[in-house]
């Protein structure tokens, strides 16, 4: 006689959610490797009621975007290719420009580029909170300061 398996897979239900605060310094830390970490808190990776199919993550506050690194000759080489609909409207920068203008894009394209590209995923990306420089007006909140590795 076979044994039946008392054991489920667990669904989170929004009641059960809970949202925590973080706040990311990506001082001279390596964008790819800071984003890639900060896309697995908004996903809800980190909690052990992840459920693929809802937004369980945390929201993240990014201070001091100008301020991040890019390895090798990105900062030169590496394009943003966007296009404005219109004929001809073909428009590309710089990763250094970028980061002279809006440094703060440097840090949600690489963000955006590693969640889902649907509802959820935008859903996602407005717990992604990035600012310039260090002063943020998330106080309030009260973040949790989280150390992420340089390496």
């Amino acid at each position: 006689m076979a044994s039946q398996s008392t054991q489920s897979t667990y669904s989170a239900k929004p009641s059960d959610i809970q949202r925590a605060w973080h706040l990311v310094d990506v001082t001279d830390k390596v964008l790819g490797r800071v984003s890639s970490q900060i896309a697995s808190i908004l996903k809800g990776k980190t909690k052990p009621m992840y459920t693929p199919s809802m937004d369980t993550g945390d929201f993240v506050v990014v201070i001091n975007a100008e301020k991040v690194k890019l390895t090798g000759s990105k900062d030169v080489k590496k394009l943003y290719i966007r296009h404005t609909m219109f004929p001809g409207g073909f428009r590309s920068t710089t990763a250094a420009n970028l980061r002279a203008n809006k440094p703060e894009d440097l840090v949600i394209n690489a963000v955006r580029k590693m969640l889902p590209r649907n509802a959820l995923g935008r859903q996602m990306m407005r717990k992604l909170k990035v600012y310039r420089g260090p002063i943020h007006p998330h106080t309030a909140q009260k973040p949790v300061v989280l150390d992420i590795k340089k390496a």
